[in-house]
């Protein structure tokens, strides 16, 4: 069959038409509600899938419980270790082990591990009466956060089942806080004081201790997310500028802190995906998306077209990533329902495995 040039121009353009309908169906974006009795909630962690995400509800008088989401719609409790409040922090790559905080009897806040055979186990401290934890690898057997030890200390630990908690020590300051740790639970990163009493980020493995990642030219660094392999770290530092521009930023071994810049005034990184090249986080009070080759995008002007034109939601904070890249949660203005709700956006990006 033979086509004037102006029926191939339309031809093709109807297919390219077909094509961005096609990935526009694709994408999606899900509130998830929040608990009996609570009025808001947001999203801290996600499966590999997308099938699990875990986080917080809250109630009218702020207090705050922990819950497990699936796919199927259905928002569990967590729970609590004996007192009244709870929040989740992160996932398993799996979904089946939730790690964060919750208060005991005594009303003390304990770092937890939750599966659903098991229940909510209390990591313990490492002498004092707090701790909390924010992070656990891939398969769920290292846990990482921080701990008050017996002189009222707080230190960044990694738990074991078969070591329990270990104390990662500092490079010279009083305290330290761990915040995420690689998929085979080797690298473990977070925040730290220097022996001048300055915050930095910080690297840690078994061999080399402790390294500071240093700053963007300021005074003060935070590590929030490390990759699956640990060779690559995002979190926020502090420029030459001004103590209070907090940009954020990129770390690897063979390029040191790369600044990824900010869309408004401050950046604040707290995904990253598998191989380290997809960042997500939050500026200025938009959820934000990174990569080397677009740069910082807004996720509302990204993914505007997956909600009404006169429904005023908003993506306030992206706060993790799946290892693909796909799906990012985190906390926003749910419009139809006029509160903070969480949220899980299938973006369909990148492609990988049919994932």
């Amino acid at each position: 069959m033979c086509y004037t040039q102006s029926r191939f121009k339309a031809l093709i353009s109807a297919c390219v038409m077909s094509l961005i309908a096609t990935a526009g169906w694709s994408q999606s974006l899900t509130w998830l509600g929040t608990l009996p009795g609570c009025d808001g909630s947001s999203a801290n962690g996600v499966s590999a899938d997308g099938r699990v995400v875990v986080g917080c509800a809250w109630d009218a008088a702020g207090q705050k419980r922990a819950f497990r989401w699936t796919a199927s719609g259905v928002m569990l409790d967590l729970g609590t270790l004996g007192g009244n409040e709870s929040w989740a922090n992160g996932v398993s790559a799996d979904g089946a082990v939730v790690v964060g905080c919750a208060r005991n009897a005594a009303g003390q806040w304990r770092a937890f591990r939750w599966t659903a055979s098991g229940g909510m186990q209390d990591l313990g401290t490492l002498g004092g009466d707090r701790s909390e934890a924010y992070g656990v690898s891939a398969n769920g057997a290292v846990v990482v956060g921080y701990a008050y030890n017996a002189a009222g200390q707080k230190r960044a630990f990694r738990w074991t089942a078969s070591g329990g908690m270990q104390d990662l020590g500092t490079p010279g300051g009083r305290e330290s806080e761990a915040y995420a740790v690689s998929a085979d639970g080797a690298v473990v990163v977070g925040v730290t004081y220097n022996a001048a009493g300055q915050k930095r980020a910080f690297r840690w493995t078994a061999s080399g201790g402790m390294q500071d990642l240093g700053t963007l030219g300021g005074s003060y660094s935070v590590a929030w997310r490390v990759s699956a392999d640990g060779a690559v770290v995002v979190g926020w530092a502090a420029t030459a500028k001004a103590s209070r521009d907090l940009n954020a930023f990129r770390w690897t071994a063979s390029g040191g802190m790369q600044d990824i810049g900010t869309t408004r005034l401050w950046s604040k990184p707290l995904g990253v995906s598998a191989d380290g090249s997809v960042v997500v986080g939050v500026a200025s009070d938009s959820a934000f998306r990174w990569t080397a080759s677009g740069g910082m995008e807004d996720l509302n002007e990204t993914y505007r077209s997956l909600w009404p034109w006169n429904n005023r939601s908003w993506l306030w904070e992206a706060r993790a990533i799946s290892p693909n890249g796909r799906y990012i949660v985190g906390k926003g203005k749910n419009g139809a329902t006029d509160r903070n709700e969480a949220f899980l956006l299938d973006t369909r990006f990148p492609r990988r495995g049919g994932m």
